[in-house]
């Protein structure tokens, strides 16, 4: 992990792609801009977590089953 400081106003550039700017400190929060190409996927950490997390539940989930539990949901419903 390379680590490095930067001030207000300053900028990383990655692969002369992607931008980095350093919007604006305050207290322990640090707000950053990024530029990047359309085609470069740029997701919070957390949320890649929660994806996973979704996808390792979702699997075991038989769809059949899912299907039978749906409908017997919207019965119950009308």
């Amino acid at each position: 992990m390379l680590i490095l400081s930067r001030k207000p106003g300053e900028a990383l550039d990655i692969n002369g792609k992607i931008e980095i700017k350093i919007i604006e400190v305050n207290g322990d929060k640090v707000k950053i801009g990024i530029n990047a190409p359309d085609d470069v996927k740029i997701l919070r950490s957390e949320l890649c977590q929660t994806m996973e997390s979704n996808k390792d539940a979702a699997s075991g989930v038989n769809p059949k089953k899912l299907l039978s539990m749906l409908s017997d949901m919207e019965e119950k419903n009308q």
